[in-house]
């Protein structure tokens, strides 16, 4: 029997059991969220550009996923990966859902799914069409482990040997992600300069390794950026200035671009009802 802690909270209407991965894995994932809803209640929610590809692994129905991408149809999903985006979708669920989801760094998806990353961008794959059988093996013992303690043991020692065995990023897209995750006023010139690359190469190993060009990634980041600080209390001027937009309507602009919504809209349903996934915000 696993003796690792694990946090079990009541989010009213389901339930969050929250562990930290191995220490290796730590620079590539924050925490393992397993989550399990108390009743069938159908669900709608809006998806959201994320500094993240997540990863469900579903131990309960299906649910419909709707991705950025209009030239991918709608479809349901099992367990899944949902790369990079730069825009909205939806997903539904018709409730009772029970999974796991990790929220992975794009470079550590890049070595931990042993995939090109720009395969993902606007897309969803079901995560047996990456891995194989090994995809269903995992989510079988997941689904017999008797503790959440079991199922993150479980987890550690499966992404451990994927880390092992999965391929490296470039040092200059590694270094190129740092700076642009670092903070707002990032050019594509200056990362191309930081790290000796031309910009075409520069851009082409980016969205190779994380699934987004590097000046559409600084676009997600900026936008993540606007969206903490107004959910954390600050106005849409402040969140404006500090995030690097030209002013509050440009602002605006972006996020109904990025989300399909107003930051008025958007950060009201995020306050409403928050979720476990950072994939998904109230629609």
């Amino acid at each position: 029997m696993s003796d690792r802690p694990v946090e079990v909270a009541d989010r009213g209407g389901w339930w969050l059991a929250r562990g930290r991965p191995h220490p290796a894995l730590r620079p590539f994932l924050r925490s393992y969220d397993g989550y399990w809803e108390t009743a069938a209640v159908p669900t709608r929610m809006r998806t959201l550009p994320t500094r993240t590809t997540v990863v469900i692994i579903n131990l309960g129905p299906p649910l419909y996923l709707a991705v950025p991408d209009p030239g991918v149809r709608d479809r349901a999903y099992a367990s899944f990966v949902a790369g990079m985006h730069d825009g909205h979708g939806m997903y539904v669920s018709p409730g009772g859902q029970r999974g796991i989801q990790l929220d992975v760094t794009p470079l550590g998806a890049y070595t931990l799914l042993g995939v090109p990353m720009a395969r993902l961008a606007n897309a969803a794959a079901d995560l047996a069409d990456l891995l194989g059988g090994t995809a269903r093996t995992l989510v079988e013992r997941l689904a017999d482990a008797p503790s959440w303690a079991a199922r993150f043991d479980i987890l550690d020692a499966f992404l451990l040997r994927r880390l092992d065995a999965g391929p490296v990023p470039d040092r200059e897209v590694a270094r190129a992600w740092r700076l642009l995750d670092g903070g707002p006023g990032v050019t594509v010139a200056g990362l191309a300069a930081d790290v000796g690359w031309s910009r075409k190469h520069l851009t082409h190993r980016f969205r190779e390794q994380v699934g987004l060009p590097p000046k559409t990634m600084a676009r997600v980041l900026r936008f993540r950026r606007a969206v903490e600080m107004l959910a954390g209390g600050a106005g849409f001027a402040e969140a404006a200035a500090a995030c690097g937009y030209y002013d509050q309507a440009h602002l605006n602009r972006e996020f109904r671009a990025l989300s399909g919504c107003t930051p008025t809209e958007l950060i009201g349903g995020q306050l409403e009802q928050q979720r476990v996934s950072t994939l998904a915000e109230p629609a």
